[in-house]
């Protein structure tokens, strides 16, 4: 069983409950209000083969170097422009 996170809709406290997956919200445990579950980001990396990284990639050129060159002419940004004459 799982540990959940929870917060309380009229006091705002935190609390966790280890509980079944399909249990109902608990009541908060300061004043008896009903709770809600506290939902948080999860670290999550997909590696192997079947992923948008390894499917998606850009073919080799012909000569063996990856195919993305930076453009040849850019302009420069503003800003950037040498002051030698004063």
């Amino acid at each position: 069983m799982p540990t959940y996170e929870y917060r309380c809709t009229h006091c705002q406290h935190m609390f966790e409950r280890y509980q079944a997956v399909g249990d109902p919200a608990p009541e908060c445990p300061r004043c008896g209000s009903p709770s809600r579950k506290v939902y948080a980001s999860v670290g999550l990396i997909f590696k192997g083969s079947g992923f948008h990284a390894t499917d998606y990639r850009r073919a080799p050129s012909p000569n063996g170097e990856a195919s993305s060159k930076p453009a040849e002419s850019s302009p420069a940004p503003a800003g950037s422009e040498h002051k030698d004459k004063v």
